[in-house]
């Protein structure tokens, strides 16, 4: 009972931060968002239209030695709402402690990546036993020779609350590092630069950019990709000169077009710098010899509407997957020294029922990334017979993909595989005589055996007839009596397929008898592009719909009920979430949603915010009256109703750079307006991290207790 009353007092405190702010009560009557027109929005401003809109802070503000009136409220609110959670899930505390023990008991502590041969260095990464972060290795020729210690993320992370390095490069004489540090969350990396001979940081600093660099070959000079640092989006490309002022920096590319993502790299080959150009719907390429880092960029081939590719250098040609009247991509090939489109000429063709995911590109090899009926194939091209032969894999669901192998001319492939049951492995396979070398798999301490669990492949029907597949994990005594409590994971954006990996922290709910499922929606690619296509824009519904009718599958088959069913999705996932929750709000016994795209309109309405004009594609532009119909029809936080919502956890991080903190802040104020009934609400936000949560190896782990803490509790398992 003592309980109870003290989550009420920390509840009504919460809403008297709601109720009382200044900015609530400046906000005049008006008629809701959907009365309105895209036009009406323009001219009216959000802010007078949104109840909310007092809770969004730009950067200063979140960053501020005195913050003002606005800032401290919303941070006084966001801080209410923690310690709302924390108090209500106290009774909690020793199971969330017994999850994190034994998330963090299954990982390897002194653990190291498998090592890679590039220009004369063997390659690795790894970890000490109760350090947070990697320590980045080489050996000079020989794996027995003295390790190099490249850098050591533990010693940069000091003193910083987060703190994530990226994009290490080393520059083609083996001499000097870039790398990149982000000690916000905000993804916005400041690059530095390293004499890997005297171990001294050179005085080079450039603040304001995308991770990673593209080095020429006079080891001097180098790309990089800086960041609007309003919008993040990546706009230019710069060329340093190591020991020049940064000011000096010259741009060799500026894109206009607010639709792109743009980066620079140098080809696998080494033969050239590449800038690249990607939308959702048009993919360009710039390209220059890197023995000429002076020199002018040349356009590939000049960007075309609707026409996606990826290029590859070997020898004297690039190969292009394209979707170039190929919906699912052919491969093609071109000479290096004319690569317009209308020279190109074809290598593999389309496949209806075939999509070409990736090329890897060797000297006497080519190897092709596949995928048929969901399932992921590797494809080894003999360049000089074109002979090919597929590398045979023997699980019902699994996870394999083209690894990291630099050097062109080893005859041997590496690649990943996993399943639901097998963990994380990596193998060599030689693309000659076909042997498979299993290098490492992942260690789970205290025991792992892959026989005491099963995964399967199901497939649902959707409303509409398409069948969906829905990959499942449990443990060996699982029974179908529609008794046992079920997970359902969804996603469904982007083209993104979340394959059925291998995950030891998901353990922690198999061995309680909680069955794990991924619903594969519309809007992934998992049965090609146009599992993609009919997933977005005016069809994004579908993914919503596939995801409800995969949960009532499984309750009809009997793998669970609805009191006992569960999901979680993050990101665009819980914007999946978040739409689900509108049209069943009492299908699921629990949905955890992570950083949540909820406030589709508003945000997609403001050019400002971060990712917006690079995703018009994705969702549509709502100053076009079909798309903002469409979009409010299913925007989560525009849809919430006066009902019994079940129990939400909410997931947020305040530097969140890809969704901004306040959608989901909005979403649970909101919810907590119109809601009936006594189920949780629980908002928890990072103070101190972005879109990816916690930095650290470790740290991580304690919001993943939470979270399976949240359902293992409304399931009524306390062991």
């Amino acid at each position: 009972m003592k309980r109870v009353c003290l989550d009420s007092l920390f509840l009504l405190l919460v809403c008297f931060l709601l109720a009382s702010s200044p900015l609530m009560s400046a906000i005049p009557e008006t008629a809701p968002i959907a009365e309105k027109s895209p036009k009406e929005l323009k001219a009216h401003g959000l802010q007078r239209l949104d109840p909310y809109y007092w809770m969004r802070l730009s950067d200063d503000q979140k960053t501020a030695e005195n913050p003002d009136e606005q800032t401290r409220r919303v941070l006084d609110y966001l801080n209410a709402e923690n310690a709302y959670l924390k108090k209500s899930m106290a009774h909690t505390e020793a199971l969330q402690n017994d999850l994190f023990d034994e998330i963090v008991g299954r990982i390897k502590q002194d653990e190291a990546s498998v090592p890679y041969l590039e220009n004369g260095y063997w390659y690795y990464t790894r970890f000490e036993e109760g350090k947070e972060y990697p320590i980045y290795c080489r050996k000079k020729g020989d794996l027995t020779a003295k390790e190099e210690i490249l850098l050591d993320a533990n010693e940069r992370a000091q003193g910083h609350d987060f703190y994530s390095v990226n994009g290490l490069e080393v520059s083609p004489d083996n001499q000097l590092l870039a790398f990149s540090e982000d000690t916000v969350g905000r993804r916005i990396y400041t690059l530095r630069f390293k004499n890997l001979m005297t171990g001294a940081l050179l005085p080079d600093e450039i603040s304001g950019a995308n991770p990673g660099v593209a080095w020429a070959n006079d080891n001097r000079t180098l790309f990089y990709t800086a960041k609007n640092k309003i919008t993040l989006l990546s706009e230019q490309i710069k060329r340093h000169a190591l020991g020049e002022p940064v000011t000096q920096d010259v741009v060799v590319y500026h894109e206009e077009d607010t639709s792109f993502y743009i980066g620079v790299e140098r080809s696998k080959s080494g033969k050239y710098l590449i800038i690249s150009n990607s939308s959702t719907l048009v993919d360009d390429y710039h390209i220059l010899s890197t023995d000429d880092p002076n020199g002018k960029f040349m356009s590939f081939t000049p960007r075309e509407k609707n026409m996606k590719y990826s290029i590859s250098h070997v020898g004297d040609s690039f190969y292009v997957r394209t979707n170039w009247k190929a919906e699912n991509f052919r491969l093609m090939a071109v000479n290096a020294e004319a690569t317009k489109r209308e020279n190109w000429f074809e290598v593999i063709p389309h496949r209806s029922e075939v999509l070409l995911e990736a090329v890897d590109e060797f000297d006497r090899f080519l190897v092709l990334q596949e995928r048929e009926m969901g399932q992921t194939k590797l494809r080894i091209r003999n360049l000089a017979t074109q002979e090919d032969h597929y590398i045979a894999f023997d699980e019902p669901a699994y996870e394999a993909a083209i690894g990291h192998t630099p050097e062109m001319s080893s005859p041997w492939l590496r690649f990943r595989y996993a399943s639901m049951t097998t963990p994380n492995s990596t193998f060599d396979y030689h693309m000659s005589t076909g042997e498979k070398q299993l290098k490492k798999r992942q260690e789970v301490l205290g025991g792992h055996d892959p026989e005491n669990y099963r995964t399967e492949r199901l497939w649902a029907t959707g409303r509409d007839g398409t069948k969906i597949p829905i990959s499942i994990v449990y443990r060996k005594g699982f029974e179908k009596n529609g008794k046992a409590p079920l997970l359902l994971y969804g996603y469904g954006s982007y083209g993104y397929t979340i394959d059925p990996s291998f995950s030891s922290i998901r353990l922690s709910l198999l061995d309680r008898g909680v069955a794990f499922a991924i619903a594969h929606v519309r809007g992934g690619q998992m049965l090609g592009r146009r599992w993609y296509l009919d997933g977005k824009l005016l069809k994004k519904k579908n993914t919503f719909y596939d995801f409800i009718d995969c949960a009532k599958f499984l309750i009809r088959e009997e793998y669970t009920a609805s009191e006992h069913l569960y999901a979680q999705g993050g990101s665009a996932g819980g914007l999946l979430m978040g739409a689900v929750l509108n049209e069943e709000p009492t299908l699921f016994n629990g949905v955890i949603a992570a950083v949540p795209f909820v406030d589709v309109v508003t945000t997609m309405s403001d050019p400002s915010i971060p990712l917006t004009t690079n995703e018009y594609d994705e969702w549509g532009n709502p100053e076009d009256q079909a798309f903002f119909d469409y979009m409010m029809d299913y925007s989560p936080y525009d849809n919430i109703q006066e009902t019994a919502y079940t129990n939400l956890l909410v997931i947020s991080g305040l530097f969140d750079s890809q969704v901004q903190y306040w959608e989901p802040t909005k979403w649970v104020a909101k919810l907590r307006a119109h809601k009936t009934g006594a189920k949780r609400l629980y908002l928890d936000t990072d103070m101190d991290s972005g879109h990816g949560g916690a930095s650290g190896r470790f740290e991580r782990f304690k919001r993943t207790a939470l979270e399976y803490a949240f359902l293992l509790d409304l399931e009524g398992i306390k062991e």
